[in-house]
């Protein structure tokens, strides 16, 4: 896949000091746009007002033909079973015309209700779970165990490698690689560095996560500027120092 054919998506959890200010995400969608991202991540939790801002995130959806991806800080799974919120989550990526969809895995019990999820899979919007920096979904044993039952399917379920929350289940990007890397669909980019000896997701080269190489080690898959910054140019920075990583393994 080309530098052109492997998109750089914005995750407004850039934006986070704004959105904590008072930013609307339609303010925030209208930010990144600004900035000429045209692949946007838009995330649940940055709702204010959800009907609302969902029709006038579809309008500039529409105007600017964005790439919408939805990273929704919820359960595939509670207490075993399928979260019954999910079928609202997938009903708003449809009014927005969403392509992909994040959860993270949950209470997941070996059970996977392969048919509950075709129900869903049938919506038209790609499944996605990430790990997160919770000792339940986050850990490389409890993702790996998940994708090692949807391989033995025919669902076509993605895995969203976010490489900065190894480090805050005390585990590491790495060692997840080994494991996971066949499974990955989409890629959360960070750095981490540690203050009092607690990790902090921080701006790309600024921390000890060696992301470039794990850039080349996934080469055909899209990703995504995915942490809080500081400024815009920041993110600018961080998309440029991407584009060149993605140049450079295409001539090396």
């Amino acid at each position: 896949m080309s530098t052109a054919q492997r998109p750089i998506f914005l995750n407004l959890l850039v934006f986070d000091s704004d959105f904590q200010s008072g930013s609307s995400q339609v303010d925030l969608v209208q930010k990144a746009i600004d900035l000429g991202f045209t692949h946007i991540e838009i995330r649940r939790e940055y709702f204010r007002n959800v009907d609302t801002e969902l029709q006038q995130i579809r309008e500039l959806v529409n105007k600017f033909d964005l790439t919408l991806f939805y990273s929704v800080p919820d359960q595939l799974y509670i207490e075993g079973k399928l979260n019954p919120k999910l079928t609202t989550y997938l009903d708003e990526s449809l009014f927005l015309g969403v392509t992909q969809i994040k959860w993270t895995i949950g209470d997941f019990d070996t059970e996977l209700q392969q048919n509950e999820l075709k129900v869903l899979l049938k919506k038209g919007v790609k499944i996605t779970v990430e790990n997160d920096q919770t000792q339940e979904s986050g850990r490389i044993a409890a993702v790996e165990s998940f994708m090692k039952q949807i391989n033995t399917t025919s669902l076509p379920i993605g895995y969203v490698l976010d490489l900065g929350n190894f480090r805050f289940v005390g585990e590491n990007e790495m060692d997840a690689l080994d494991k996971l890397a066949p499974y990955v669909t989409y890629l959360h980019l960070k750095d981490v560095t540690y203050q009092n000896e607690q990790p902090l997701a921080i701006d790309l080269d600024s921390g000890v996560i060696d992301w470039q190489s794990v850039l080349h080690l996934l080469p055909s898959i899209p990703v995504a500027i995915e942490y809080p910054t500081s400024s815009t140019n920041a993110i600018l920075q961080a998309k440029e120092k991407i584009q060149e990583a993605l140049s450079y393994g295409q001539t090396n």
